[in-house]
């Protein structure tokens, strides 16, 4: 019975006979069991190293076994520390088999095929944001419109940072400028650059979703691990920051602040206009202000401009 709990068949018989005679020398013992005195002085030895017996000062020894509901208690639970110690080992040597698997080249780089797949793997990933949240924006779109932005602002809720740099073409579709303000209001660190060359999305700087098509809406996705190719897309994710102005309006008037960040993405009048429910004519009025009083020769330079002048700043 007490094999399980590290006491071999002859110990546990001895120890059965000492319950059944408890106070008994070694010589009466060795007699009850019909065993040799020095091979029964090695059990006794073991019952007494495992807790289930005690021997007295007396000469001859006597031989107290210690009650069976304490004993066995006690057995258990050194068999448990010993066995959470295991579990314990285990995981550790789980964790650095994960970690070795991860550097492996195969591992990198996840293939995600399927505009479904590439929605639910986004998701996933955004689930399981605690710290940042690093977006360039353009079109196409693998979720429908309005699918992500939700998670987004549950994570901006929690407290994860998120920085999200906008293309022209994503402020350019119905409602865009709008919404980037909306997205800037609700804690997003905003910013507009003319030309961004993709679609990327930098998950607490540990993973990078990207599609394998640049300009195009493609059945298929990237899911970058650890290496060397998800820390250069972070620099290029910085250098494009850097490059960038502001989409959230500070010190100057908010029309104005919206008709700059058009500017900076390169749009034309026409679109400024209808972006701003203006007239043509007014935008192109106001432009020539804004240039002139900033001394900008080009349009994104004056975004720049008006950024180093604080014009322009995050939140």
């Amino acid at each position: 019975m007490l094999e399980s709990l590290g006491v071999t068949p002859s110990d546990e018989e001895a120890y059965r006979a000492l319950l059944a005679a408890p106070g008994c020398g070694l010589t009466d013992l060795a007699k009850r069991l019909d065993r040799d005195l020095d091979d029964l002085a090695g059990t006794v030895e073991r019952l007494e190293q495992l807790g289930l017996l005690t021997t007295t000062a007396d000469q001859p020894i006597r031989l107290l076994p210690t009650r069976p509901d304490v004993a066995v208690d006690a057995l258990v639970a050194v068999r448990r520390a010993e066995l959470d110690r295991v579990r314990a080992e285990a995981r550790v040597m789980v964790s650095e088999l994960r970690a070795q698997e991860q550097h492996r080249p195969e591992n990198l780089v996840e293939v995600i095929v399927g505009q479904e797949a590439i929605a639910a793997r986004f998701a996933q990933l955004l689930n399981g944001t605690q710290e940042q949240l690093l977006v360039l924006d353009r079109p196409p779109y693998a979720s429908r419109p309005g699918q992500s932005d939700p998670r987004v602002r549950g994570l901006l809720r929690e407290g994860v940072s998120v920085q999200g740099i906008y293309s022209p073409d994503s402020l350019d579709v119905p409602g865009g400028v709008d919404e980037a303000y909306s997205a800037a209001d609700a804690g997003e660190t905003s910013r507009v650059h003319p030309q961004l060359p993709m679609k990327l999305a930098v998950f607490d700087r540990k993973v990078a979703l990207l599609p394998l098509s640049v300009d195009q809406l493609v059945d298929s996705a990237l899911v970058v691990h650890p290496c060397a190719l998800l820390d250069a897309l972070i620099e290029m994710f910085s250098l494009l920051w850097d490059q960038a102005v502001p989409v959230v309006p500070a010190r100057m008037d908010p029309l104005d602040a919206r008709l700059m960040t058009l500017l900076a993405a390169g749009f034309k009048d026409d679109a400024i206009a209808r972006q701003l429910a203006l007239s043509s004519r007014t935008v192109g009025r106001r432009v020539a202000e804004l240039m002139e009083t900033l001394g900008a020769r080009t349009r994104f330079q004056a975004g720049i401009h008006a950024q180093r002048r604080r014009l322009l700043e995050d939140t």
